[in-house]
């Protein structure tokens, strides 16, 4: 198993950037899914951003040239960079991994305002 501790969220204007990390407590060379979700108060949790091992990316439409995922193995850690934040991204982003079962964070806030 493989835990994971989401950090870098907070409290921005819109506009602004945030870069979110998630550290694994073991290496995630093998790992070949990881990436993030949120999840907004009365509304389902969403896929933003997925990364493969061979570091090939996936993302929401909407954030979509706004947001960029990456990994570094070396530091067993997954990135979301997130520029050009508007309100509606404020959630509770949650890392996860995919090991075979799905793997959660306990997440960190993100707040936009307006």
């Amino acid at each position: 198993q493989v835990q994971l501790v989401e950090s870098g969220g907070g409290l921005v204007q819109a506009g602004g950037s945030l870069r979110l990390s998630c550290a694994a407590s073991r290496s995630i060379f093998t790992i070949n899914a990881m990436g993030w979700y949120r999840q907004a108060p009365g509304k389902q949790r969403e896929l933003v951003a997925s990364i493969t091992s061979g570091g090939r990316s996936n993302y929401a439409d909407s954030v979509k040239g706004r947001f960029t995922i990456s990994r570094d193995n070396a530091k067993n850690t997954v990135y979301l960079q997130m520029n050009s934040l508007k309100p509606e991204d404020t959630a509770v982003y949650y890392c996860y991994a995919d090991v075979g079962v799905v793997v959660w964070g306990r997440g960190t806030q993100v707040t936009v305002s307006s």
